[in-house]
């Protein structure tokens, strides 16, 4: 089945430029055109959209009131704005609105390839199995308060480190937890760190919202104790994950937002084995149980009982919170890179990497089988020969 998209921009020529552009994706997507908000909320009401590419300044509803509209009515509905020169007040309304960002001109290569993730993106996370399977969780999860409150706190262009470090420190159990983080291992500082300002001057103001991002899902998603998995050792693998992949991301590229990418990706990659053991717990034990008894990736024991796996379900959840679509895509691709579209070095492929390099050193952690390393991806993506480096300084990074 063909990705329904739906383009938005007040200026007939852009339209007519989109149709000329796109031609050739004709068998992937099927193409439905809007000169304004209201114009695309109609369609919306009367077709099945799978994502939206709107511009942002236009009369009346704006791209971002257009999209705010869309993620509460469709939210499973990929969002993505094109903006030209927009003022800052104006793109500080996007946040948590799109999934993805593009300049314009928009180079045609690139929307064509964010398309194409697009509709992979859609396939994983829109199959009827993985609605039924939601829809069975109850309400899901709200992005936790305390993160929401920073998100919003930044958009203040007048925002201080210290004002950050207040919506920590009001939540004496996050700050808490968040200092102990900063003090284990997974950081290597070699001074105590003892506040919640300290901490985020040392690390970053990302690394810390993306810690305060974990504690609060993890905290917030209870479940009753089971002797066969544990939301302990589930939480150490998580930030394990996120170090060795941001180390691995460190020895490729200086790329800020590629790395802080990675990390957030990191530590939650695996929400979805939260969720779905937190919600239907007794059917995920029956999975976990089939992968130990069968000697079965997690994932596919995953596959069996649910007809999905928390790769989906965790892409799912983060794309309703609003998150970049890349944040998504690697937490929906890290187990299925053979659907990930032009394979290339992508956060997905370092959480990938990551993942399978954690059970390589701590084995007696998997559960069941150890996930495999997807080298006919990596060979694609020109990445046969860098594999080998990331083993190496994620080992030392254990040692």
């Amino acid at each position: 089945m063909k990705t329904a998209a739906l383009f938005v921009d007040d200026e007939p020529n852009i339209l007519s430029g989109l149709k000329r552009m796109l031609r050739v994706m004709r068998d992937e997507l099927d193409f439905h055109f809007a000169e304004s908000g209201r114009e695309a909320l109609e369609i919306l009401a009367n077709h099945h959209i799978d994502l939206i590419v709107s511009d942002m300044r236009m009369p009346g509803m704006d791209g971002a009131a257009l999209l705010a509209a869309v993620q509460e009515s469709y939210p499973h509905v990929i969002r993505i704005m094109l903006t030209g020169q927009a003022d800052e007040q104006s793109m500080l309304r996007t946040v948590g609105v799109v999934h993805q960002l593009l300049a314009k001109p928009v180079n045609p290569d690139v929307l064509k390839q964010v398309l194409l993730r697009a509709c992979a993106l859609r396939d994983v996370m829109k199959n009827g199995q993985l609605k039924s399977l939601v829809s069975s969780l109850g309400q899901l999860p709200s992005l936790p308060s305390v993160y929401a409150e920073l998100q919003k706190k930044i958009q203040d262009p007048e925002c201080a480190i210290g004002d950050v470090a207040a919506i920590i420190e009001k939540d004496m159990a996050m700050s808490v937890k968040v200092l102990q983080l900063v003090n284990s291992a997974f950081f290597g500082m070699y001074e105590n760190v003892n506040s919640p300002v300290r901490a985020v001057n040392l690390l970053g103001l990302d690394t810390v919202k993306a810690l305060v991002l974990g504690v609060g899902v993890f905290s917030k998603l209870k479940a009753a104790p089971s002797k066969i998995f544990s939301v302990g050792a589930l939480w150490n693998h998580s930030m394990m994950t996120a170090a060795l992949a941001k180390k691995i991301a460190l020895a490729e590229t200086d790329d800020k937002l590629f790395i802080d990418t990675v990390f957030i990706a990191g530590i939650m990659h695996d929400v979805g084995k939260l969720l779905l053991f937190s919600s239907l717990q007794n059917s995920y034990l029956t999975a976990v149980a089939l992968a130990r008894d069968q000697h079965l990736p997690l994932c596919q024991a995953e596959q069996t009982v649910f007809h999905s796996d928390h790769g989906a379900v965790g892409g799912y959840l983060m794309g309703l919170w609003g998150f970049p679509g890349i944040v998504v895509e690697s937490i929906a691709f890290h187990h299925r890179l053979e659907a990930y579209p032009e394979p290339s070095f992508s956060p997905a492929v370092v959480i990938h990497a990551a993942d399978v390099i954690y059970y390589q050193l701590f084995p007696e952690m998997s559960v069941g089988a150890a996930p495999v390393l997807n080298r006919g991806y990596l060979e694609q993506a020109g990445l046969d020969g860098n594999y080998e480096h990331w083993q190496d300084i994620c080992r030392e990074m254990r040692e």
